[in-house]
C-alpha cells in the first residue's frame, strides 16, 4: 500500500525543519537534530 502525503503534511514537515534550523548554531548541529528525528521515527515504526 502506498501512503500519499498531503500538501498540509508536507507544509508541516517543512515548518518543523525551519524551526530546527532556527534553533541551531551551525549546519552540523541541524544535521544531528534531523538525523535524531529520523532515527526516532524509524525506531517507533515496524516494517512489514
Amino acid at each position: 500500500m502506498v501512503e500519499v502525503m498531503t500538501d498540509k503534511q508536507f507544509k508541516t514537515i517543512l515548518e518543523m525543519v525551519g524551526m530546527i534550523l532556527d534553533g541551531c548554531q551551525d549546519l552540523a548541529e541541524a544535521k544531528e537534530k534531523v538525523q535524531k528525528l529520523i532515527e526516532d521515527q524509524s525506531d517507533g515504526k515496524k516494517e512489514d
